[in-house]
């Protein structure tokens, strides 16, 4: 009889430690997806709440071509106060990335829901004609398409 249970004995201790091991793996598992949707929950809360219209005339010149300046005024029409600043602020101009802009907030210190900013950007050299501007803000994009005559 004690030929039997001894064996049986390591058995049960082995799967116990077995358990406990992938038990151990799924709890750390587990923990780590809830906490990414956690934070994909968070971010997309924000791309929700977030939204802005270029409310620059598209009938106007935007564009001065002796300073080589493109001047638009986007509006913060979402719920929620965002960062005047242009690292939050993506311009593409005719498909091509433009570092060269700068942000100023016309009504205020904070671009608040309903408030306006003037976004410049500076160093162009455009060609008469249609051209079109791509505005991404934290994940909302606009598109502003206007024409440049000499």
């Amino acid at each position: 009889m004690a030929d039997v249970s001894v064996p049986s004995l390591l058995l049960f201790i082995a799967s116990i430690v077995i358990a406990a091991g992938v038990a151990g793996v799924l709890v750390d598992t587990v923990t780590g997806i809830s906490g990414a949707l956690d934070d994909r929950g968070t971010d997309l809360s924000q791309q929700i709440r977030t939204d802005v219209e270029v409310i620059s005339d598209e009938n106007t010149d935007v564009y001065d071509e002796g300073a080589g300046n493109l001047t638009v005024y986007v509006k913060n029409t979402g719920s929620r106060e965002l960062p005047a600043s242009t690292a939050v602020v993506d311009v593409l101009i005719d498909g091509q990335y433009q570092s060269s802009t700068e942000l100023f907030v016309v009504d205020g210190t904070d671009w608040t829901p309903g408030s306006v900013v003037q976004l410049s950007v500076t160093g162009l050299s455009l060609s008469t004609g249609d051209h079109r501007l791509m505005l991404a803000v934290n994940g909302d994009e606009e598109a502003f398409r206007f024409r440049h005559e000499a």
